[in-house]
This record gives structure tokens, sequence and C-alpha cells, in this order.
């Protein structure tokens, strides 16, 4: 048994343990999700407008460094953009050669806080801009995971901060017997996920 093996069950446990917590939340605040729409109580939508603070006095006393930084924040929509684009068609090219199972782009792009009636218009294109690129840097992510698992599934030498959740099963650093016989096991474990 990998030596991994009960550090990454007991990852999947808690974030099991979370998911519920979240659903918890769900009922906390009166919505439910029906094949992905957000469906609020009456009553909740309704309240959530009298907490909606207008445009006009949302706009009214901007911080200078805002009104500054955000070309800067908006103008990495192009390189998102472009990079969103080319990273679906390296995955769509390259992942049928490999047999590698393709990364479900909206499991990763969520784009769902404009059905909050307390954000106003401008409020809500922010976090649409903010779901897409997170959710695109996660697709991304996920992507350069299973091309790593497929090509050189090795951890490093030192410590990597952030490590994405294919990284524990990969071949220990230094292990030269056990990598090529790990390296098969790892292309196939790939070929056969599903998710």
């Amino acid at each position: 048994m990998n030596p991994n093996r009960q550090l990454i069950d007991r990852i999947q446990a808690l974030e099991e343990d979370l998911e519920r917590e979240f659903a918890a939340r769900r009922r906390q605040f009166a919505y439910r999700l029906e094949r992905g729409r957000v469906i609020f109580e009456d009553s909740v939508r309704q309240s959530h407008h009298g907490f909606r603070r207008g445009l006009r006095d949302y706009l009214r006393h901007p911080k200078p460094l805002v009104v500054l930084t955000a070309p800067l924040i908006y103008g990495l929509i192009v390189p998102l953009v472009l990079l969103d684009f080319c990273v679906t068609v390296y995955q769509l090219v390259c992942f049928r050669v490999y047999r590698v199972p393709r990364v479900r782009r909206g499991d990763y792009i969520v784009i769902d806080r404009q059905h909050l009636g307390y954000l106003n218009a401008l409020e809500k294109l922010n976090c649409a801009y903010c779901g897409y690129a997170t959710g695109l840097i996660a697709y991304v992510r996920e992507i350069a995971a299973r091309t790593e698992q497929f090509w050189c599934p090795i951890k490093h030498a030192r410590r990597v901060e952030g490590i994405h959740s294919r990284y524990p099963g990969f071949a220990e650093y230094g292990d030269a017997a056990a990598y090529h016989q790990e390296l098969e096991e790892l292309r196939a474990a790939l070929r056969t996920r599903r998710d």
C-alpha cells in the first residue's frame, strides 16, 4: 500500500466533511441547487434586495488607487481568455492522443453570483470576472496535473507549496527502482479515472 494512501484517505474524508458543512450552510441561507440553478426562497430573495447598494452610491466615493488599478485587473481578461483557448485546444488534441480523460471546464469555472440580489450590477460583473479567473486557473491546474501524471509523475526533492491532488501519488524522488513500474501504473490509473 502506498505510504501516502492513509493521508490521502484522511484528506478526502475531510473534504467530504467540508462538503457536508457547505450543504448545511445552503440550508441555513435558504437556497438549493436544481440542475445547476440557484433557487432562493421568496422571502430571502426579497430581503436580499433590501441589502443592495445602489450603483450610484457604490461609485460615489471610489478610492483613487482602486480606480488606477482597475485597468490592470480587467486588462488580464485578454491573456486569461487566450490561456483558456490554448489549454482547451491542447487537451482536446493531446489528451485524445494520450487517452487521458479530458477535464470538464464547467466543473471548474463557476459563475453563479449574479443570482445574489444584494449585489449591484458592477459587483456582479466583478464576481463574474473573479469566478472566471479563479475557475480558469483551477481548470488549467487540473489539465497540467494530468499532463504531469502522464509524463513526469515524480515528487520534487524539496517541499512545494500548493500541491495538486494528484501529487501525493507520484513516485518518490530518487526511487529509481520503482519509477518505471510506477510510471505505467500511474498512466493506467489516469486513463481509467473518471472525474
